[in-house]
């Protein structure tokens, strides 16, 4: 009813909402809209003092940033809800288990209770239907454990299918935590996770280990020109020409915004600036095209930095040589892979 409070804030909570989506020049997606619904709404203080400092220091927040707001305030929340949901209802089959298993365990007390009983009854002096009652009560036990037996095993056979589709729903929302919802790409929890455990097994084996940052040129002029529907056209471009290289255990992950890292275990510095550079070119053969009207918007270029494992590096030494390798291809004029030698090099000669 209009005249409901209810309805009176919550439709001006959404008005609000689009308005601010309005004003930002932003996308008006179901994840835009429930930023700036709770926003109003005031329900997660973190959330407010979060964007008011990027307003404050930016005036704006680009769509790149509202969907790092969103998988930061609002997708781990969601996928923690699932998880705990689909882990109530394998603990609810676990339990109906259990109790089925105790039913089943008191039915064969009951049975080996009635062949004691029987068999305290078949003395030498028990005559013809003495014994005919009795076997009878042992036919008709029989039965009824059989018929308990066969339902508790049919049980046994659902719950067991029940269980193995939990377990099923589980991986997917794992899988989901650790997957960037844009590109399809690995996310950065994923990529933390993985260079951590691989430079350990570096360490173990000193087998080498490559790191490759990558950043798309001039992506934020993309979104400024074309729109955000564009700039996400060109991150997942990029994401596709990674994923179309990596194999085994290499890892590729959206590291944040538009920029992206490559983790490659076992891989020289000259073969991760080889596979960089196929990564450069395959991107840049790309021509990229509205899909809506068919308009042809020229082609992406990505800038990249590459460094590997040394011993007493930490992950944060091992990137930050990637990100200044980075820069400096950023530097040259972009469209360009930059390797830690090179750095060097240049400081020598400096």
């Amino acid at each position: 009813m209009k005249n409901d409070p209810d309805f009176e804030r919550t439709t001006g909570l959404a008005d609000s909402a689009l308005e601010r989506i309005k004003a930002l020049g932003v996308c008006a997606s179901p994840h835009n809209f429930e930023i700036w619904y709770t926003y109003g709404s005031g329900q997660n203080a973190a959330l407010n003092t979060a964007i008011n400092n990027m307003l404050n220091q930016q005036g704006t927040l680009t769509q790149t940033q509202h969907e790092e707001i969103y998988l930061k305030y609002f997708s781990a929340a969601e996928i923690g809800e699932r998880i705990d949901k689909v882990g109530t209802q394998m603990a609810g089959e676990i339990e109906q288990v259990m109790a089925m298993i105790s039913a089943a365990i008191g039915s064969a007390d009951d049975y080996s209770r009635s062949l004691a009983g029987a068999s305290a009854g078949m003395t030498q002096d028990a005559d013809r239907e003495h014994v005919r009652i009795i076997v009878e009560s042992l036919i008709l036990a029989t039965r009824e454990v059989e018929n308990k037996n066969h339902e508790m095993q049919q049980r046994l056979t659902d719950s067991r299918q029940e269980i193995r589709q939990l377990q099923e729903n589980l991986e997917v929302v794992r899988t989901e935590s650790l997957t960037d919802p844009l590109t399809t790409l690995a996310n950065r929890k994923f990529f933390d996770n993985a260079i951590e455990r691989l430079m350990r097994e570096a360490s173990a084996t000193h087998e080498p280990l490559a790191v490759i940052l990558t950043d798309i040129d001039h992506f934020k002029k993309f979104n400024d020109t074309y729109g955000h529907l564009t700039g996400d056209q060109v991150l997942r471009l990029v994401a596709q020409s990674m994923k179309h290289n990596v194999k085994g255990q290499d890892v590729a992950a959206r590291y944040g915004g538009e920029e992206f890292a490559v983790v490659l275990p076992k891989t020289t510095l000259a073969s991760a600036v080889t596979f960089a550079d196929h990564i450069r070119r395959a991107v840049q053969s790309k021509e990229l095209m509205r899909r809506s009207t068919g308009e042809t918007l020229g082609r992406v270029t990505i800038s990249l930095g590459v460094s590997t494992w040394r011993p007493g590096d930490d992950v944060g030494s091992l990137i930050g040589r990637a990100d200044s390798c980075l820069y400096a291809a950023k530097a040259a004029g972009r469209n360009c892979v930059i390797a830690e030698t090179a750095l060097e090099t240049r400081s020598k000669v400096a």
